[in-house]
């Protein structure tokens, strides 16, 4: 069984600097372990969810936003048994590793010379760690290397999607997989750049057709504003059923898909779809103009 906990389902500065949604990124177990966007209160979140981050085999960092990575180097750490044994895989956006104008890196050379792998990846690029399949996949962020990850386990596919402008690219890289995991920092009417909200949240759900949508990332703003009816909206308008993530909830992939946590405990039948791939399309789908940005991202 492939098994996701949801270690901080909040995103964006405000969320972030408040802390009403721990910002623990994802943790994934299916025969090797690993960490996607370790953000502040990973280890916090690691200890409450019962999560050994020494057995700890990958880590995977989309951006350099310190949301997505405050938290890689004490893991790493934790990872090499105190940098002690070189092992395990650190797989990363070029901003988090080498840096790339005003912004990064996020890891010192002194963490990553005690991991046994690190690499850089762009979207199109694929690592196995263990048996698992990892495909770095396209983002339209303010970090211009910002990357999303497919990943393939013994129960099926997974879409993380980073943050990120809605984007013909990154709908066509995660069609096919079983779980969408959805970066939803704006509600209904205030879209922001490189953000989705809402009504973008709906059409990639719609048009990858994922098994489950899960809603992750939630901005300050989302938040304030009653994010089970976003998610009951995107349910209705993608024809998806569309969950909302709750900190230390989990994800079981197996036949079914099962999901337990905070207010949830629901199965989901398996559909037999898989494939996907990525595309080269450009268009951009808004289907209303935002309010002006605010301060609550």
């Amino acid at each position: 069984m492939t098994r996701l906990t949801l270690l901080g389902t909040g995103g964006g500065r405000f969320a972030t600097v408040t802390q009403e949604r721990a910002t623990g990124g994802i943790y994934l177990e299916d025969g090797v372990s690993l960490h996607i966007d370790p953000g502040p209160g990973s280890l916090v979140m690691m200890r409450r969810a019962k999560l050994d981050p020494m057995r700890t085999d990958g880590i995977l960092v989309s951006h350099c936003h310190p949301d997505h990575y405050t938290d890689a180097e004490v893991l790493l750490e934790a990872m090499t048994n105190g940098t002690h044994t070189r092992r395990g895989y650190l797989a990363a956006s070029r901003s988090v590793l080498e840096g790339t104008g005003t912004i990064g890196p996020a890891i010192s050379a002194y963490h990553k010379a005690a991991v046994d792998e690190v690499t850089m990846v762009e979207p199109g690029d694929e690592i196995d760690i263990g048996h698992v399949k990892v495909l770095a996949t396209p983002a339209d962020h303010s970090d211009p290397t910002t990357v999303g990850f497919r990943i393939g386990t013994t129960n099926g596919e997974i879409g993380y999607v980073p943050d990120t402008s809605l984007h013909r690219d990154v709908i066509e890289a995660n069609k096919g997989v079983r779980v969408l995991i959805v970066p939803l920092t704006r509600p209904l009417r205030a879209r922001i750049d490189h953000h989705l909200c809402t009504e973008d949240a709906a059409v990639l759900v719609e048009e990858v057709q994922p098994e489950v949508a899960v809603l992750n990332h939630l901005g300050l703003k989302i938040l304030r504003e009653d994010p089970r009816m976003q998610a009951d909206w995107i349910t209705k308008k993608s024809g998806v059923e569309t969950i909302l993530g709750e900190d230390l909830m989990r994800i079981r992939m197996a036949e079914r898909i099962g999901i337990r946590g905070p207010g949830e405990g629901r199965g989901h039948s398996k559909r037999g779809r898989r494939g996907g791939g990525g595309g080269s399309g450009k268009d951009k789908h808004h289907d209303e103009q935002g309010s002006p940005p605010d301060c609550t991202e």
